[in-house]
């Protein structure tokens, strides 16, 4: 399948003076076979993975320099071949052998060998990791699938989605065939998710056939991943955390609370568990707002947000069986929608590069789903599950000076009315465009 990364490798290659790279992200989105199928464009390659091939860990036990890696790494397998300015160096699960991002200087300076590291964000300090070779490496995180990539999947071309983009950017209403066409693909971009194995299938045999039980399997992948790799914190709470997240989204107050996991449990006994779940690229963290002023990262409050899945089809597969079932079948999609269209839009907004953000007034009189910004202003974004009146989204635009105009996102057409554009959820991907090119018209 086609992914965003492919253009950013070929970029990376093209550069006179390219710096070591590391790939990170959640486990089983698709890293390594994407550095490898990029490695075809090498005449040589050197693939290292430390996970499986432990043994390669030992080819920095003499020190750090280009030559000496080399030497280890031939000792061991003498098959390799070191072309220089023609091979590839690719040191997999990056997280087995952090040692490695120690010897990425020595390579940036050499210069005579591209190098790429993957790695999970599951098990691996990447503070410790940025710690080292600072300066002297280039990083890349990488998503599961995002709703443009699922399109691609599906056979869509940049042309058709540059047609998508046109109607937001003028803001004209979609033909009502290409409307309810794409309001289609993105239920079932919600309930396939983005994680390859489970799209390629879909894609694959054309039908939900099967799905579920992909989509079951990695979630319990994740739950062995979080008692292998949770060192020096509570298993078993991070666990908890990981199980109940269910149970905050389905709440109409979707702030995440510790008394909804545990009975009497206190937010110090959970200190640093739900960070970690959000370095392991397994949920979001959406952030309350103290303030409606910008900088975003300056005005939030570290121990007020909420939690949201990175993926919403593993949210949905996350769900009890009759519900899981009823979605697939088509039925009963009110009884989560408020939770999965939220869900949904905050990682496609994480997709697009955007952070977390929402808002609610002490009185609780004024609540929004999300806030994005452009260079100047605030820009608050309503998550709509129904056509109900969007009374905070209003309130907002005319009370607060940092706030120009506001997104609409439901199961409507495009609009704008003066104060705020709406947008069918699927659009959410081409916001940042949006936003662009506005400011660029402006």
């Amino acid at each position: 399948m086609r992914r965003k990364i492919d253009s950013f490798l070929i970029n990376w290659k093209s550069k006179e003076k390219r710096q070591p790279l590391i790939v990170k992200g959640a486990r089983q989105i698709g890293k390594t076979y994407s550095v490898e199928k990029f490695a075809k464009t090498y005449s040589h390659l050197v693939e290292v993975n430390f996970a499986t091939e432990p043994y390669y860990k030992t080819i920095f036990d003499n020190g750090f320099s280009v030559d000496e890696i080399i030497k280890q790494l031939s000792a061991i397998n003498p098959k390799f071949q070191f072309v220089p300015h023609k091979t590839l160096i690719f040191f997999d699960e990056l997280q087995a052998c952090p040692n490695c991002a120690t010897s990425l200087k020595p390579f940036d300076i050499d210069g005579r060998f591209d190098v790429i590291c993957s790695g999970s964000l599951m098990g691996i300090s990447y503070s410790e990791i940025e710690s080292n070779s600072v300066g002297y490496k280039e990083e890349y995180e990488m998503h599961s699938l995002d709703f443009e990539e699922f399109l691609w999947a599906k056979g869509y071309t940049d042309e058709q989605i540059d047609d998508l983009y046109n109607y937001m950017r003028d803001v004209k209403p979609l033909p009502d065939a290409i409307l309810e066409k794409m309001f289609g693909n993105f239920k079932e971009f919600m309930l396939t998710g983005g994680m390859p194995a489970v799209v390629k299938q879909f894609v694959k045999q054309g039908n939900f056939s099967g799905i579920l039980k992909i989509q079951k399997k990695l979630l319990l992948d994740y739950e062995e991943d979080i008692t292998k790799y949770a060192i020096g914190i509570d298993k078993a709470k991070v666990r908890n955390i990981y199980m109940h997240i269910p149970v905050y989204l389905a709440k109409d107050n979707k702030k995440f609370q510790i008394s909804k996991v545990a009975k009497g449990a206190r937010n110090r006994e959970y200190v640093g568990t739900v960070d970690w779940l959000c370095d392991a690229g397994i949920v979001n963290i959406c952030y309350y707002l103290d303030s409606l002023e910008l900088p975003l990262k300056g005005n939030y409050n570290p121990n007020n947000y909420k939690v949201y899945y990175h993926d919403t089809g593993l949210l949905v597969a996350s769900m009890e069986d009759e519900a899981q079932i009823d979605l697939f079948r088509n039925r009963n999609f009110n009884t989560y929608k408020g939770a999965i269209y939220e869900n949904v839009v905050g990682e496609m907004l994480v997709k697009a590069g955007f952070g977390l953000y929402c808002y609610k007034n002490e009185k609780s009189t004024v609540e929004m789903d999300f806030f994005v910004r452009d260079a100047e202003t605030l820009i608050p974004v309503e998550v709509k599950a129904t056509d109900n009146a969007t009374k905070s989204l209003v309130k907002l635009i005319k009370q607060n000076d940092n706030i120009k105009y506001g997104i609409k996102l439901c199961y409507k057409n495009v609009g704008f009315n003066g104060q705020f554009y709406t947008f069918p959820y699927f659009m959410t991907f081409l916001l940042k465009r949006f936003i662009a090119d506005r400011i660029t018209e402006g």
